[in-house]
């Protein structure tokens, strides 16, 4: 008879050895990102919500200009209109990636300042995603984490069943019986987290923002012609990849500037105050933010945008859209808006707040909050049933039943290797090492 749980129980040992150690840093980092906007609503008060000495008025322009003379170097690469009592914030941007934020009152008068990389939500965002590294690689094990887990659902869903743990009385499986029972409870929550949550990572992520842009029916169609070279991190991640129809040029031999970098001085370039009246009245409701023109070709992108990352800048996935434009002229070249959106796009945009804990307010905390405690339980519980079942024992690791893996089980295995390619390399790691200890177990017994 051929075998299926023997491989799924060591494998789902393996996947607790390898991937717990960031699956509990995942956990916790994702609690402290849960709360970022009542964290920053009181450490950032003065920022967000002060009021600067100069009690001028000055437009929204001349400020922008003002600030990228006091910031040499740097160049003005959004702005975003938060609802009142909250500031404006202008996001500056060096060759090099550093980013400041400039916080303006509602004279557009300048109240202060931070490097964006020590915020709090950055901070929590660059831990949960790359173990603040900002590496690649980092990025990928995060995702591999994320793979493991939803194998790790499954399977522990599967050994339950399989060895009756919710009936079994005996004492000794009972910290591995809660451990069970634990994990099934919040199998659909961290699934549907772990979803939700591939659209940031390295590997997929990419493969997910592809898919959308050449399928219009999954995720949005192409706008345009010239697709611009401004920083998109405040656009909704449903438009961030698209392509953008191009302003109409003006006969100019002024400044064109450099292509790589938001332009806020080109010649006959209309004022950001202009911009702001024009999508106003577009039907653009604050908060909403602007990116600047790459170039003399750019346009002005005014969004609305679910999943910003930034404190006040959100709004109900439904009331999403993107705004182009033309940089000379102020005239609106077109848009993009939730209903416009494939139906990938319609998930994510649902998901991401969903997953960040703010689609429904502070419900949506609370039961993200129970759910990571709870997995964290789970995972604490699973280690101490291990212990306390290897305590006398030489071996730690589950045995190995002679018997060839199912058919069943080979199959399950590749399916979950080709829905998530980085589990499925993975799995080659595992069977290599599974390879190492029989033969040097059979060697042994030799």
């Amino acid at each position: 008879m051929k075998n299926t749980f023997n491989p799924l129980q060591r494998l789902h040992f393996y996947a607790a050895i390898f991937i717990a150690p960031l699956l509990i840093t995942l956990t916790i980092s994702g609690i402290g990102y849960l709360f970022f906007p009542e964290v920053e609503n009181n450490i950032y008060k003065s920022e967000f919500f002060g009021n600067s000495d100069v009690k001028s008025h000055q437009t929204l322009n001349d400020a922008v200009h003002q600030v990228e003379r006091q910031y040499e170097g740097f160049f003005v690469s959004k702005v975003s209109i938060l609802e009142e009592p909250y500031n404006k914030r202008i996001t500056l941007s060096d060759m090099a990636g550093n980013q400041r934020y400039v916080f303006l009152d509602q004279n557009n008068q300048f109240v202060a300042d931070q490097n964006a990389k020590h915020t709090y939500s950055n901070v929590m965002r660059s831990i949960h995603s790359s173990l603040f590294t900002e590496n690649t690689i980092i990025n990928y094990l995060v995702e591999l984490t994320a793979c493991w887990t939803i194998f790790m659902i499954l399977s522990g869903t599967y050994l339950l069943i399989k060895k009756h743990l919710i009936s079994n009385k005996s004492k000794a499986l009972r910290w591995q019986k809660w451990h069970a029972i634990t994990g099934v409870t919040i199998a659909i929550p961290v699934f549907i987290l772990v979803l939700t949550g591939l659209p940031w990572s390295g590997f997929m992520g990419s493969k997910i923002a592809g898919m959308m842009d050449t399928n219009g029916d999954l995720g949005q169609g192409e706008l345009s012609i010239n697709p611009p070279k401004s920083d998109l991190n405040e656009l909704p991640w449903a438009t961030r990849k698209n392509k953008q129809p191009a302003s109409s040029e003006k006969s100019s031999s002024g400044h064109h500037g450099n292509a790589a970098m938001p332009q806020t001085k080109l010649d006959h370039q209309i004022s950001i105050d202009k911009v702001v009246e024009q999508a106003q009245k577009g039907g653009v409701e604050k908060p909403f933010s602007i990116v600047y023109p790459s170039d003399k070709h750019g346009t002005f992108i005014v969004s609305n945008t679910s999943n910003s990352g930034v404190t006040g800048l959100d709004v109900s996935p439904h009331k999403e859209q993107t705004l182009y434009f033309d940089q000379y002229s102020g005239k609106k070249l077109g848009s993009i808006k939730y209903d416009d959106y494939g139906i990938i796009a319609k998930w994510f945009t649902w998901g991401i707040p969903l997953h960040e804990g703010h689609l429904f307010g502070i419900l949506n905390k609370i039961i993200n909050l129970l759910v990571c405690i709870a997995l964290l339980v789970a995972i604490g519980m699973g280690f101490v049933s291990w212990i306390k079942r290897t305590k006398n024992t030489v071996v730690k690791v589950p045995h190995r039943v002679k018997k060839p893996a199912s058919l069943s089980l080979v199959s399950f295995l590749v399916i979950l290797g080709l829905l998530m390619p980085l589990f499925g390399l993975s799995l080659i790691l595992v069977l290599v090492i599974e390879l190492i200890l029989y033969f040097k177990d059979r060697k042994t017994k030799q």
